[in-house]
């Protein structure tokens, strides 16, 4: 009973944590918002800038990547333990590919001059020089998000490995997948704000 109790702590106190990831990044949604109405035309310029292709790829790649976890939940529930540490490899695998395909599109971005406060956005309309502040912001602060995930991810791999998360016990792993379908869902958010502007 007391480790019932204790499970359905973690699991609410992961919630409330998920509720304020939801206050941080509905707020900032907010601030793009308010923006875009008043740069509407600068905005679906500055989304013209950015490669569709990166942002649809890394969707596919997040979708995928919670597809592995829920399917490495349910494997550790069905005493499948090779098939649950193969989800969640898949899963760090995709956030990595994830990581990586975003530092190839920020660093053209740079090497093109368009960042805050550039000299290229700075002589431009001042709703592009938004555009792309909020764009590093927002991207930036998923990507840290998508670090911690996959931070969690790790340590229940280990766990699974090592016999500490189970059938029985296996309320780590529910909690990460809870936080990387969460920063999966702000990226399906993301993906259209930013690279399908019109």
């Amino acid at each position: 009973m007391s480790s019932h109790s204790d499970a359905s702590g973690k699991k609410l106190g992961m919630w409330l944590f998920l509720y304020t990831e939801i206050i941080l990044f509905g707020g900032l949604f907010v601030l793009y918002a308010v923006y875009f109405a008043r740069y509407t035309s600068d905005f679906a310029e500055g989304g013209k800038e950015l490669n569709r292709l990166f942002g649809v790829m890394n969707t596919i790649i997040l979708l995928v990547s919670s597809f592995a976890v829920a399917a490495s939940i349910t494997a550790i529930q069905k005493k499948e333990k090779k098939i649950a540490m193969a989800g969640l490899v898949s899963a760090l695998a995709c956030g990595l590919i994830f990581l990586i395909n975003k530092y190839f599109e920020w660093s053209h971005k740079i090497h093109l001059g368009i960042f805050p406060n550039s000299e290229k956005l700075m002589d431009g309309p001042q709703g592009q020089n938004m555009f792309f502040g909020l764009y590093y912001v927002i991207t930036g602060l998923h990507g840290v998000h998508i670090i911690i995930g996959m931070t969690l991810l790790f340590v229940s791999l280990v766990r699974v490995k090592k016999d500490r998360v189970t059938h029985k016990n296996f309320t780590l792993l529910e909690n990460s997948g809870l936080y990387w379908h969460l920063v999966d869902l702000i990226w399906i958010f993301i993906f259209p704000l930013f690279y399908l502007v019109i």
